[in-house]
């Protein structure tokens, strides 16, 4: 029985950076399909990486395994992954065939002014509903056209490259959010501030430290007030409730994937004392650590 004062990392995770010579050209963006990375996503057991990743599959098998969440892999499915998740597959690649695509955030800050923009995406960020949604045949021919267009530029760039590619790329972002949000019943009107999704980056930057709503009204300089009407207007939710989504996340991977005691979780987070972070586990749950974790062993996924 795994003690509840202490941690075993199951298995060792991967780290991969998102390496730009591979595209052919300065770009932080690549395209193709399933043959040009065959066998790249069994290479590790359990990886993350540093960029946005985003495959249409045409035919899927077997699972993933992000984070704490396994999504099974269907025919007609978009999956859209976001930088510094924990992955795991568990597939026959051969028998797989999908489209990808993978770029850095920073690779459209030129052309977009926006700093939000990613943010705005109702699959990026987020930990209500699954990053993926399956779609029609007709709806993947268009997400491949575009990917194609992307690829076109990508290999044989002129000058102008770089402005078409951005354009293709925000096209098709908007296009997957408006189907994504239909797929969920997830509003989609157009933001009145930039509150909530500046408090969702702010949610990336300092949920280690930080768990109260006061503490980032306080960093946005409004109040707390103001700032749930913003996010409930936006994503249809408290802003509490994204704040203890977000927790949960980061203290489940940290728990499940880290060395650390839960005494020493309870530091890391900032919690008063360990009974404190274990009664809101268990809040949130319904388990006690120990539960989780033999659960999560037997394969009782989320």
């Amino acid at each position: 029985m795994k003690s509840i004062n202490r941690v075993v990392n199951p298995q060792r995770l991967v780290y991969i950076p998102f390496c730009k010579t591979e595209c052919g050209t300065d770009f932080y963006i690549n395209t193709g399909d399933c043959r040009e990375i065959a066998g790249v996503l069994t290479e590790n057991r359990r990886f993350e990486t540093d960029f946005f990743e985003f495959f249409f599959f045409r035919k899927g098998n077997g699972y993933l395994l992000l984070e704490t969440r396994k999504l099974e892999l269907k025919d007609n499915m978009v999956l859209l992954l976001s930088p510094h998740q924990q992955q795991e597959w568990v597939v026959d690649e051969a028998a797989l065939e999908y489209s990808f695509l993978i770029f850095r955030e920073n690779f459209m800050r030129t052309f977009i002014a926006d700093k939000f923009f990613m943010y705005r995406l109702l699959y990026c960020y987020q930990t209500d509903t699954p990053p993926c949604f399956v779609t029609e045949g007709s709806r993947l021919d268009l997400y491949g056209g575009i990917l194609s267009k992307i690829k076109s530029e990508l290999v044989r760039p002129v000058a102008d490259s770089y402005h078409i590619i951005v354009s293709l790329l925000y096209y098709l972002l908007m296009l997957l959010n408006r189907e994504y949000a239909g797929r969920y019943e997830l509003p989609v009107d157009l933001p009145k501030n930039s509150y909530a999704f500046q408090f969702k980056e702010l949610l990336e930057t300092h949920i280690y430290e930080k768990q109260r709503i006061d503490e980032y009204a306080d960093l946005l300089h409004i109040s707390r007030v103001t700032l749930n009407h913003a996010v409930k207007a936006q994503f249809g939710v408290s802003a509490n409730h994204l704040l203890k989504q977000r927790l949960l996340a980061a203290l489940k991977n940290e728990f499940l994937f880290s060395n650390r005691s839960i005494t020493q979780l309870a530091d890391l987070f900032h919690f008063s004392d360990a009974s404190h972070l274990m009664r809101f586990f268990k809040q949130q749950t319904g388990k006690t650590f120990t539960q989780y974790y033999r659960d999560y062993q037997a394969g009782e996924y989320e």
